[in-house]
């Protein structure tokens, strides 16, 4: 395996960063079918946190066990008359119950009880990655309306601005608010400066400051040729094969016409000057619009050299922004898919378990804050895999609810019984697929 894990740590870091992530994970979404299910009156025998071979457990006042297996890849919760942790009806364990003893089963639960407690595993998830996002945005805030300074990075000029700064004008240009900032500092040709219209302490000032969007690195995105490269936040981008560039754009230009031929990038970094050659890869990337476009990339970000003034979000607008990045990673996620199977982009886009692992392990090589804002994106996708409509998840098991909501009746067990084998054979093999990407074919 150590050949299939790349240069961004070691592989002990890599493993525990996946168990940690989906056992969160795990847990936040088998405890909604839990809480549920028991709010809805159906008892569950067990819970459980991983698979296999049982390491620890205790039961409760309620009767149910609570245990920890020793295979750390997934959980379950299993209700009473259910034979497996697919829920797949335990014939011998509900014969001779009682009307009253029927009821705390998944099977003779109300249909209402039985689709609530399936959903609120996918839900939890989705809840979760509220609470992630919502809690960031809480403790490091959203930016004010006003065109107000709030830190200036370290760029040619930098010295000019003061955080409190307003700004009223650039180039000449007036500047009413954040978003009008930004829309004419996106207008202005590439600069080595600009002229800034300031109020500062009331005192109205011209000052000449730095080009808003130079070409400086503010993210570099684990597992791309720029992080294996050794780039860094912070790399001031001063030439690209020989050619001076005074935007960030003016780079992405460049690189983007490469045809994926290698760059070499002039970078100072404090007073080192460097010279680092990357060879970008084709990345398919989602289009605000919708859709996706395919560029030559090499994973390094750019931000503008002013930081606006933060402030705290209130706590509906903080949820309210969190659930927008939610529905945003959804939506995202579909149409990937949606292009992947009609062609337009590569099936590369497509992880297992490897690559989700790897993943793992470099959101948490960047720190807690990326690890935990990586456990919030996957979050969601799990959701959102497991309301897919394929028996054994839980949206064929809502795809079940839903048919006898409308026919009135159940489908038969032997239906079920062959309509979950084969969403397992499905299952398996999008597994297959996945890990084929992540080894063989798009190594």
């Amino acid at each position: 395996m150590a050949g299939l894990i790349p240069d961004f740590g070691n592989i002990a870091l890599t493993v525990a960063a996946f168990v940690v992530a989906l056992s969160i994970i795990v847990a936040v979404h088998e405890y909604g079918h839990y809480i549920v299910g028991r709010w809805c009156g159906i008892h569950a025998e067990v819970f459980s946190l991983g698979f296999g071979p049982r390491l620890f457990s205790r039961v409760d006042s309620r009767g149910t066990r609570w245990q920890l297996a020793a295979l750390p890849f997934g959980g379950y919760v299993k209700f009473m008359g259910d034979s497996d942790a697919a829920s797949r009806p335990d014939g011998a364990a509900l014969q001779g119950l009682s009307a009253d003893e029927a009821r705390h089963t998944m099977q003779g639960a109300p249909l209402w009880a039985r689709a609530a407690t399936v959903a609120a595993g996918p839900l939890f998830n989705f809840a979760l990655s509220i609470v992630i996002f919502s809690g960031f945005l809480w403790v490091s805030g959203i930016a004010r309306d006003e065109a107000v300074v709030g830190e200036v990075m370290a760029v040619p000029g930098a010295e000019a601005l003061q955080p409190g700064d307003a700004i009223l004008a650039i180039d000449g240009q007036p500047v009413a608010d954040l978003a009008a900032f930004y829309a004419v500092a996106r207008s202005l040709p590439p600069a080595a400066s600009t002229q800034f219209l300031i109020n500062r302490g009331g005192t109205e000032l011209e000052v000449t400051g730095p080009y808003p969007f130079p070409p400086l690195v503010s993210g570099v995105q684990p597992m791309t040729p720029a992080a294996e490269s050794g780039m860094q936040d912070g790399d001031f981008v001063t030439s690209v094969n020989g050619t001076p560039v005074l935007a960030f754009d003016q780079m992405r230009e460049i690189v983007g016409n490469s045809n994926g031929a290698p760059v070499t990038l002039g970078i100072l970094r404090g007073d080192e000057r460097l010279e680092i050659t990357i060879t970008p890869r084709r990345t398919d990337l989602p289009k605000p619009e919708g859709g996706f476009e395919t560029r030559w990339m090499v994973g390094l970000g750019g931000g503008p050299a002013i930081l606006p003034a933060l402030r705290t979000p209130g706590p509906i607008e903080g949820v309210s922004i969190a659930a927008a990045q939610v529905w945003g990673v959804i939506t995202t996620s579909l149409s990937g898919l949606w292009h992947m199977a009609a062609g337009n982009i590569s099936t590369c886009n497509l992880q297992g378990p490897l690559g989700i692992a790897e993943t793992s392990g470099a959101a948490a090589s960047l720190g807690a804050e990326s690890f935990i804002l990586f456990i919030a994106t996957l979050s969601t996708a799990v959701g959102l895999m497991n309301l897919f409509p394929i028996p054994v998840l839980d949206g064929g098991h809502l795809l079940f609810h839903a048919w006898e909501a409308v026919t009135r009746r159940k489908p038969s067990d032997r239906v079920v019984q062959g309509l979950m084998t084969a969403g397992l054979a499905v299952l398996l093999a999008l597994m297959a697929f996945g890990l084929s990407n992540d080894t063989v074919l798009c190594p």
